[in-house]
């Protein structure tokens, strides 16, 4: 990821915000590249599929992403780097909706400003495998109240990241952070997911609020058992937060699909 995260595209770069047009491109790549869901999936029960977002914005007119570092009292993944979403439940009327209400528990972002741009895939299982994990990309717009016809090339208003971080949850999200789309290649290192399949992981331990997360990474000794999604090179990275296992691959995937690769 090296020059336009979109290949041949004269509209999306790493350092230009976000504007009308950009979201347009994103929404056509992913809407031609739209996951073929199976059938096995769609009779699977409800309670075994959840939904994600990728929430797109941009903070001080710079593109990027938001993360939560997950709270340290969850009994799962708990100091870990994810995408706001959860697990489907009986009150919502699609996976989509699910991926919206959990990013409103757990940021405080309601479902009014999301833009959604389109979702992803193939679609993957948690590591334990009693679950389907479905991505979607949205833009967080600074209010529910957008301009009439804005400028398809003026960059869109940017959120307060100090105001999302005040109103998350904080017994579900340790810290929320905006990962800058120009600073991805840098913080780059190359891993395998679930053993055989290239991706990469970020290192982000400087984007996050010191003191607010436990550092937790794939050879932590707070690690639990079910947490083994990722297999990288050897050495000692309990001292460091970062982007792996499934969120990591689901981030690696969007990126090809930006990159024109998948």
């Amino acid at each position: 990821m090296t020059g336009p995260l979109l290949a041949g595209s004269q509209f999306l770069s790493l350092r230009q915000p976000f504007t009308p047009r950009i979201l347009s491109t994103i929404s056509q790549t992913l809407k031609a590249r739209a996951p073929v869901v199976c059938v096995q999936a769609d009779a699977e029960p409800v309670r075994a599929r959840a939904g994600v977002l990728v929430p797109l914005c941009n903070v001080n007119d710079v593109p990027g992403i938001l993360f939560e570092v997950r709270g340290k009292a969850l009994r799962t993944h708990s100091g870990e780097v994810s995408f706001p979403g959860g697990r489907v439940d009986d009150t919502d009327a699609s996976i989509l909706d699910a991926a919206l209400r959990e990013t409103h528990e757990e940021l405080g972002i309601i479902p009014e400003r999301v833009e959604v741009l389109g979702e992803f895939g193939p679609i993957e299982r948690t590591v334990r495998g009693d679950m389907r994990v479905w991505p979607y990309v949205g833009f967080i717009h600074q209010s529910p109240t957008r301009p009439q016809q804005p400028s398809p090339d003026t960059p869109l208003p940017s959120v307060d990241l100090e105001a999302i971080r005040l109103q998350k949850a904080p017994t579900e999200v340790a810290d929320v952070f905006h990962l800058p789309l120009a600073e991805i290649p840098s913080r780059i290192r190359p891993s395998f997911f679930r053993g055989h399949r290239p991706y990469n992981a970020i290192e982000v331990s400087d984007l996050a609020m010191p003191g607010r997360y436990i550092i937790q990474t794939r050879n932590s000794p707070l690690q639990s058992d079910e947490d083994d999604s990722e297999i990288g090179p050897s050495g000692d990275p309990g001292t460091k937060l970062e982007i792996w296992g499934l969120t990591g691959w689901y981030l690696t995937l969007l990126t090809r699909i930006m990159q024109g690769e998948m």
